[in-house]
């Protein structure tokens, strides 16, 4: 999805986390998402470089929606930890990035919670 702000061109990808349970998972999903390129390392250092991001994304500037957090980061508090500050240390390191975390943490309803 492609959304103009501030006079910039912004392409938004959903980072789905719905099902991860582990580093692997979380890998699998920002490589599949942000359409990474096979030689991706699977890791947080190589994530946070913006090299490999989508062809375009630090001219044109890339916001990644993170979606189905909530599971992966209650099984996994100490890697979920670990991989917010590799999506803050790309922020920091490449202004026209931007990642957002959707309120509710999944996009599965649950079966305890009206609605």
């Amino acid at each position: 999805m492609t959304h103009e702000l501030e006079g910039r061109l912004v392409v938004a990808l959903d980072l789905d986390l719905d099902g991860a349970t582990d580093k692997t998972g979380l890998m699998d999903r920002c490589a599949r998402a942000l359409g990474l390129p096979g030689w991706f390392g699977r890791n947080r250092d190589a994530l946070a470089d913006h090299t490999v991001w989508p062809e375009g994304a630090v001219e044109r500037g890339l916001l990644i929606v993170v979606d189905g957090r909530l599971p992966y980061a209650t099984a996994r508090p100490e890697e979920w930890a670990t991989a917010r500050e590799v999506f803050a240390e790309a922020v920091r390191r490449t202004p026209s990035l931007a990642v957002a975390l959707t309120l509710g943490g999944s996009s599965q309803p649950r079966a305890d919670l009206p609605g």
